[in-house]
């Protein structure tokens, strides 16, 4: 679910995790703060999660294919 978003992309992500105490908390429902941009093999992009626990990340992104974004949303982590 979400607002502010244009297009569709492929993300791949990484960086920081802030607020991990326990690794059962790193799964859950976030809130999810996006910009970003891509346009073919070319795109870069920041995410900012934050979940019920504490757990917060700072993450870099890097997209493929068409994306324009800026907004909020939601995400779910979880284990398999």
């Amino acid at each position: 679910m979400g607002i502010g978003g244009v297009g569709a992309s492929r993300l791949t992500a990484s960086g920081t995790v802030y607020g991990l105490s326990r690794r059962e908390d790193f799964a859950g429902a976030y809130v999810q703060i996006r910009s970003g941009w891509a346009l073919g093999d070319q795109g870069k992009g920041t995410l900012w999660l934050h979940n019920d626990k504490g757990v917060t990340m700072r993450l870099h992104t890097q997209r493929q294919r068409l994306q324009l974004s800026l907004g909020a949303d939601g995400v779910v982590i979880g284990f398999k």
